[in-house]
């Protein structure tokens, strides 16, 4: 198409973005740019679910928390255009505060936006990944992932014979009969024992109120197959309603949208070129030609382009 006849074609808005692009620094933008299409988010939470940076460095996987993962959920669902929001789920699990905490933010997120959010298990999708797992209206596995583990546990050791053994007394003083429960260097009392277990106990009926809220009549069995810590691949977890189907991210793109959508993969870390890399569609992308010095302007004229248009200028 000549892109002189392209660019009168569009509405006021797209041809501010491509005139003012062009005299920025003489580059002719594609159609695949200047159309409008609808936007899929792809957020990939990976990892061990818990607070702070747990040791995060070069070359290491970052926890999961909602702190760590808020600004790419941001990302994802500020997409123009957005028709879903997919989950790419690959955790064994970790905290429970940390995975409500995400969870209840993409829902609020998907909610306010009113998009689907659909869930697709690679690895693992254990305790707290599975918890994850059910923020999608609909979850996904490869025939090999691991589903399940919908159970709470806590372990300690105690060294209290150990060092008996070698003569070391253990001095403790506490306010509060119950401030040194669990103490690892103290035999091992009853009442320590009943306190762990009613507080893993009402942890683990938010994480089945959670799983129930979720799936729904979808859910299958007892609950004591379900929710007794046992975990499944996905042909057993979908005959239980855990998931609702055996698929990948990857094959479920091609085959529901095809070419109709852009793919936006948001990143958890990385500046703007790595946000504007993160689109993928088949062929030449005009990304791949925008010099990284004009990524900055091109968005300060789409947004100057937003509010002409919004003033109606013609």
């Amino acid at each position: 198409m000549n892109f002189i006849k392209f660019v009168k074609e569009l509405p006021t808005k797209k041809q501010l973005i491509a005139g003012a692009a062009v005299a920025l620094g003489g580059y002719y933008l594609s159609e695949e740019y200047l159309t409008k299409k609808p936007t899929v988010s792809v957020i990939s939470l990976h990892g061990t679910i818990m607070a702070g940076s747990g040791g995060a460095g070069l070359g290491r996987t970052p926890p999961l928390n909602l702190e760590s993962t808020r600004k790419m959920i941001d990302s994802a669902f500020k997409k123009k255009n957005l028709k879903a929001v997919l989950l790419s789920i690959n955790s064994p699990g970790g905290s429970a505060v940390q995975s409500d905490l995400i969870s209840q933010y993409i829902k609020a997120k998907a909610l306010k936006e009113k998009v689907e959010v659909i869930v697709f298990v690679e690895d693992t999708a254990a305790s707290g990944g599975y918890w994850l797992a059910c923020t999608g209206d609909k979850i996904y596995a490869t025939r090999s992932s691991v589903v399940g583990s919908i159970g709470v546990i806590s372990g300690s050791l105690g060294f209290h014979e150990l060092i008996k053994k070698y003569g070391v007394e253990r001095r403790v003083f506490t306010a509060g009969e119950n401030k040194s429960v669990m103490d690892p260097l103290s035999p091992l009392k009853e009442s320590d024992v009943e306190i762990i277990k009613n507080l893993l106990a009402e942890i683990h009926q938010h994480f089945k109120d959670h799983v129930k809220e979720s799936r729904g009549d979808r859910l299958k069995g007892e609950e004591n197959k379900l929710f007794n810590g046992e975990f499944w691949t996905a042909k057993p977890a979908l005959e239980l309603g855990l998931i609702d189907g055996i698929d990948n991210l990857e094959a479920y793109v091609a085959r529901e949208f095809g070419d109709e959508v852009k793919v936006f993969r948001a990143k958890r870390s990385g500046g703007l070129a790595a946000l504007l890399s993160s689109y993928f569609a088949p062929g030449h992308s005009v990304l791949d030609d925008i010099p990284a010095n004009m990524t900055s302007q091109l968005q300060l004229i789409d947004g100057a382009a937003d509010q002409l248009a919004n003033n109606n200028l013609k």
